[in-house]
């Protein structure tokens, strides 16, 4: 696994990263999904490239080759929220993410909060946030909402 990394996504990773967006949010069926879908741009290019205007846009290599992305926004001192992690599923299940996850952590050393939201119905990512220290702090129909507080003593 030391050969994953994580380097800031560039224009002309857009559509790549759109493809893989799609073939990751599509297999959320063996999960509990109800068909094909995803959030709101996830198989657009031009949604890929206004995105990375307005976050922090990592796309994760093995190698030279992207595998998956990240989109990370700043909510205040300290405090990030994770827009949106995944990966092409013939990655699932490797330890990747949780790899990918140490990295951001790692790289936001300073963040003392992060929060998140994920579907109700997607058991795949509310136990891998919730193996990552994320705990459930709220939910309704549409959202099961996640935060880590970071404690001073694990920096």
């Amino acid at each position: 696994m030391d050969n994953i990394k994580i380097l800031l996504a560039k224009p002309q990773d857009a559509t790549e990263l759109a493809d893989i967006s799609k073939r990751a949010f599509h297999s959320d069926v063996i999960c509990g999904g109800v068909g094909e879908g995803g959030p709101p741009g996830y198989d657009s290019p031009q949604w890929q490239s206004m995105i990375m205007r307005k976050s922090d846009y990592y796309k994760v290599l093995i190698e030279k080759i992207i595998i998956g992305g990240i989109i990370i926004f700043k909510k205040g001192t300290g405090h990030y929220y994770l827009g949106r992690i995944y990966l092409d599923p013939s990655y699932h299940r490797k330890g990747i993410g949780t790899k990918v996850m140490q990295l951001i952590f790692s790289k936001y050393s300073l963040a003392i909060k992060w929060t998140l939201k994920t579907p109700p119905w997607n058991t795949r990512t509310r136990e891998f946030y919730k193996k990552q220290g994320f705990q459930i702090i709220g939910e309704n129909e549409e959202d099961v909402f996640f935060e880590k507080n970071i404690k001073l003593h694990e920096k």
